[in-house]
């Protein structure tokens, strides 16, 4: 009766004992994995986040660089040399530029005819007078030509800070700055080609407004040395020297 007592003992003992493999850590391959790619993604999240962090610095970056105002002007310069040229062309001597003015010294001595009642005297003045035109006309052509080309080489030196500093501008409103600087030097060029081709054209002018008034004093002298055109000469005086 002892030995069925011994071997239900022994069973239970058996069943309360812990198996020795119930120390064991329980590796789950499943979970693991899970865990390694939530955390990948959570990583990859992190990553982006950061991502886009730098880019919004480095577009603050850039926007304060294409907000920064080029540290350079060229205009003054541009400016000086133009004013030269200008008061060149204001400083003519001759005819006037000015319109109303003009008109009533052109008429006076560039007439289309001479009438009878102008001497021989005013003939011979408004002619010198005539020629003294011409003469200033060419002069102010030639300083505007020079002063032109002193003034081509300071734009040379322009021309090349404005390239210089569009080359090294840091942002766009910088490089817009420096390409409006270089239209500003094409636009002081374009100013300067037409006063000389003011002065040159007026030269021209001139010359030939000599040719026709003296053409018409040529026919009166003629008239009157013919006389009423009856075939009568008068005589009239002629002073070869004076």
């Amino acid at each position: 009766m002892k030995i069925p007592t011994l071997a239900v003992l022994a069973v239970a003992l058996a069943a309360a004992a812990p198996s020795a493999h119930a120390w064991r850590t329980v590796f789950d391959p499943s979970n693991y994995t899970q865990n390694v790619m939530t955390a990948a993604r959570t990583l990859e999240q992190i990553n982006n986040q950061v991502q886009q962090l730098q880019n919004e610095a480095q577009m603050l970056v850039n926007q304060g660089r294409n907000l920064a105002s080029l540290n350079f002007d060229s205009i003054n310069r541009l400016r000086t040399t133009l004013a030269t040229t200008t008061r060149l062309v204001d400083e003519a001597r001759g005819l006037s530029f000015d319109v109303s003015r003009m008109d009533v010294d052109f008429a006076r001595l560039y007439p289309d005819e001479y009438g009878a009642a102008v001497t021989r005297d005013q003939m011979v003045l408004d002619a010198r007078e005539r020629w003294t035109q011409s003469l200033e006309s060419l002069r102010t052509t030639v300083r505007v030509q020079a002063q032109a080309m002193d003034n081509l080489r300071d734009d040379e030196g322009v021309l090349a800070d404005i390239v210089a500093q569009s080359q090294s501008a840091a942002g766009a409103l910088q490089a817009q700055q420096a390409t409006n600087q270089l239209l500003a030097l094409q636009a002081k060029q374009a100013i300067q080609q037409q006063q000389l081709q003011i002065t040159q054209d007026r030269a021209m002018a001139l010359e030939q407004a000599q040719a026709v008034a003296d053409e018409a004093q040529a026919r009166e002298i003629r008239r009157r040395f013919r006389g009423s055109g009856k075939g009568q000469y008068t005589p009239q005086s002629v002073t070869f020297y004076r």
